[in-house]
Parts: C-alpha cells; structure tokens; sequence
C-alpha cells in the first residue's frame, strides 16, 4: 500500500522527451477539431500509462450504475489483441456471444459481468458506436469507451483517466524512457482523475498534483478489492486450498499482494505477459506446475479464466475483483450526466 504523499515529478527536460510531448500535444490538437460525433453522450475510461490500472474493473462499476439508473449502455472496444476482424457484437446483453480470441479477453470479461448491457468491439469506435445504433435490439442511451483515451477520431463528452496508486505519474517520462504512453500533460483533456488500487485515497491530492500539467477536472478515488474466489455455480472456494496462481495481466504482483489477505495456501505463482492467449505449450506449463507444486486448484482472474475455462482438466477458481469509487465520484457523475441529458 502507498501511504507516501502524491507527489508529482517536474517536467522532464530531455529534448526527446520534449519532443514526443509535443508531437502529441499537436495530435490531440489536430483531432479536437475533427473527431466524429455520435448522436448519444459518448463517456470515455482510459489512463496515460502503459499497462494495467484498473481501467476495466471501472468500465464494469460505471456501467452498472447507469444501468441502474435506467439507461440502456453499449461499451465499445477495441478488443485488444483479439483475432477477430471488422466490428463485432460481442454481447447485447444476455452475456457473451463470442469468444476471447474473436473478441478480446476484456470485452468478454465485461459482457460476462454485466447483464443488460451490451458490448461491440472494433478498431473504429465511431463506426462500432453507429453499427450498434443500427443494429442492437435495443438503442444505446449512452457509450461507455474502454480504454478510450486516446482514441481521438470519436468525440466524447465526459472523460475519466485512471492512475494506479502505485504508480500514479508513471516516473513522468514517455516510453521508451519512461513508462507513460502519452504525458502528463494529456491529462488537460480529462474531466476527472480517478486514484486506483487498495486502500485508495486522495483523490484531490491527485487532482492538485495534475494542476501544473492543465488538468482542471475533479479529483477522485476508488478502492480495487479482491473477493474470495469462486468455483462453478458461484460456490466459494473452500477455506485453506492449495492454490497455483496463474495470470495474464500487466500487474500480477497486485493479486499476489491481495492473496496474503484470503484463506488460501499459496502453492506457487505463474506470470505469462498481459493479454496471453495461453497456447498449447503453455497449458502444459501450468500441468506440469500444478503436479510440481502439489496445489488442488488452479486460482485465475476474470481475463485469464475465459480464456481458461474448459481447456483444462484440472479445477480452476476465479478470484473475482471489483472497484468501488467513492460517494462523491457518483455524485459527479450523475450531474454530468444530467447536464448531458
């Protein structure tokens, strides 16, 4: 857990690094007079870093809510990594409708998780926003883009960045020297700033930290907790299981710190890159793994486990996780909505 006060770093002065915030200042700029419209509020969830930081457990959180409120929501992704070509109706809310390998791991993962919902994937999210206007059963009230931040050809009317508490200014460098994918500076385009990760809090801290960089959007916090794991049917893993960890994301290190705090022995631990798509050599990894390491069970998160589920022979857990914004993000949200509205 960081307890440390947020603290900013000063704008790097390295001349590439000058140059790459530039170039993409001018890109942002060429497209905030050319994005296409879409004819429903367009809310986009996506940070400024590379890898994991809580971005899709947000997706699900935010999208729940307005569907409780009554809206009809259609998510729209890219579906990272995915096999699949064109635009693709991945859910209309009744769960999935294709697999993780057509569709993406995330966009599967979401659709599972959200009856109601519907989910359309494609590299084009302005024509993926029209082809789900055309073509759902029911027409969108609301777009929700995951990971959407950077996809400027599509306007949107709210924006929220994620930051991993962590690691929340990603060393204030550009890769390759540093691990953001666009600068702090991007931030200016956000209207708010969620703080990511257990026990987070701080949410104005983080927005006052940004003031240097033109964010002048509000501040905001969401706690990510992990639940205990889940075998068919939704029935719980028994308490003192041995366990092989395997994942695919881009922090595991998160759920191994959140394993020390669940009922569970911890027989081992496999890491394979974000996104993996888990061939045939590396199912037989985790066999020869779990007889190694004695363990009864293997323990997966929501990406993972889709990708898993019925390719195994041994029992595989899914070790759920949710984020919980706090009281005032909601707030906020409602009343940009209904200035939308």
């Amino acid at each position: 857990m960081n307890t440390s006060p947020l603290t900013a770093p000063p704008p790097s002065l390295s001349p590439w690094q000058r140059l790459y915030t530039a170039a993409h200042g001018w890109r942002r700029a060429w497209y905030r007079r050319r994005a296409a419209h879409l004819p429903r509020p367009v809310l986009s969830v996506g940070n400024l870093h590379w890898g994991g930081t809580g971005k899709t457990p947000l997706v699900t959180a935010i999208a729940r809510h307005i569907d409780e409120l009554g809206l009809h929501v259609t998510i729209l992704s890219r579906g990272y990594k995915s096999r699949g070509r064109g635009i693709r109706i991945v859910s209309v809310g009744d769960g999935p409708l294709l697999g993780p390998l057509v569709a993406g791991d995330e966009p599967v993962v979401l659709a599972a998780d959200l009856p109601g919902v519907s989910v359309v994937v494609g590299p084009d999210r302005y024509e993926a926003g029209q082809h789900a206007l055309e073509r759902l059963p029911r027409r969108p009230d609301i777009f929700i883009l995951e990971d959407g931040f950077s996809h400027l050809r599509l306007y949107r009317d709210v924006n929220v960045l994620t930051f991993p508490i962590r690691d929340p200014f990603g060393g204030g460098r550009l890769f390759p020297g540093g691990r953001l994918r666009e600068p702090l500076s991007s931030s200016r385009d956000a209207d708010a700033a969620v703080l990511v990760g257990p026990h987070a809090k701080g949410g104005e801290d983080l927005a006052q930290c940004l003031r240097p960089f033109g964010f002048r959007g509000a501040g905001f916090s969401a706690r990510t907790i992990v639940g205990e794991a889940r075998i068919e049917r939704g029935e719980l893993l028994a308490a003192g299981s041995r366990v092989l960890l395997v994942t695919g994301i881009a922090r595991p290190e998160r759920v191994l710190e959140s394993l020390a705090s669940l009922p569970y022995e911890l027989a081992g631990a496999l890491h394979f890159s974000d996104h993996h798509e888990y061939p045939e050599e590396s199912l037989e990894q985790i066999r020869r793994e779990l007889d190694r390491n004695a363990a009864d069970w293997v323990l997966t998160t929501a990406k993972d486990h889709v990708k898993l589920l019925g390719r195994l022979e041994m029992p595989i857990a899914l070790l759920p996780l949710r984020t919980e914004p706090e009281l005032a993000f909601w707030h906020w949200l409602e009343q940009r909505l209904g200035n939308l509205a």
